[in-house]
C-alpha cells in the first residue's frame, strides 16, 4: 500500500531512510548536487539542513511510503521573499531506483501542485541537469523549459554541464493554467 506523509520533522528512521534513498539515486548517476561516490557525512548534513528548513516553515517534505519503506520523496521550497510568495521550488524528486517507472514521481509531482495551490502558491520552478531523463518526466507533466545555463554543475571528473530551468503555472486546484 502507498502512503504519501508530509513529515513536519525529520526522526532517525526517516534520517536513515532518506540517506540511503539519497545514496542510492546518487549512485545512480543522479545530479543532485553530489558526486557520486556520495559522503555520508555530506548527505546526512544535507538532510539536516533539511530538516531545519522544515522547522523553520521554509520547506516542506513530502515522502512516499510503500508499506514503512520509503521508496520516493520531494520538496517545496516555499519563497519567503514578500514579492514573491506566490511562488515556490520543487526540490530533489528523489525515486529509489529499483522503483523507477512506476508512476511515483507523477503521484508525488501531482501532490506537491496540491499542496503549493493549498500554500497560495501560482507558480512552481524547478531545475534539472540538461539531457537528464528528467527534463522528458517534467515536460510530459506540463512544466515549460524557461532556458538553460551552459556550464552550470561539474561531475565527479570535473567536467561541466548545463542546467535547465522549468516552471508551471497553476490554479487554486494546484492544476496546470493554459
Amino acid at each position: 500500500m502507498l502512503i504519501i506523509k508530509q513529515l513536519d520533522s525529520i526522526d532517525l528512521n526517516a534520517h536513515v531512510q532518506l540517506c540511503a534513498l539519497l545514496t542510492d539515486c546518487i549512485e545512480q548517476g543522479a545530479s543532485l548536487g553530489f558526486h557520486d561516490p556520495a559522503n555520508l557525512d555530506t548527505v546526512q548534513q544535507y538532510w539536516q539542513s533539511v530538516a531545519q528548513a522544515i522547522i523553520n516553515k521554509e520547506r516542506q517534505l513530502f515522502a512516499l511510503f510503500q508499506g514503512e519503506t520509503l521508496v520516493a520523496t520531494v520538496q517545496l521550497s516555499l519563497c519567503i521573499k514578500e514579492n514573491g510568495q506566490h511562488r515556490a521550488e520543487v526540490k530533489k524528486l528523489l525515486v529509489h531506483p529499483n522503483t523507477q517507472r512506476t508512476g511515483y514521481a507523477t503521484i508525488l509531482m501531482r501532490h506537491i501542485e496540491q499542496s503549493a495551490s493549498q500554500n497560495k502558491r501560482t507558480l512552481l520552478v524547478l531545475d534539472t541537469q540538461s539531457g537528464d531523463k528528467a527534463e522528458l518526466f517534467y515536460q510530459a507533466i506540463g512544466y515549460t523549459k524557461a532556458g538553460q545555463i551552459p556550464c552550470y554543475v561539474s561531475d565527479k571528473h570535473g567536467q561541466l554541464h548545463s542546467t535547465s530551468y522549468y516552471y508551471k503555472y497553476l490554479d487554486s486546484d494546484g492544476l496546470q493554467q493554459m
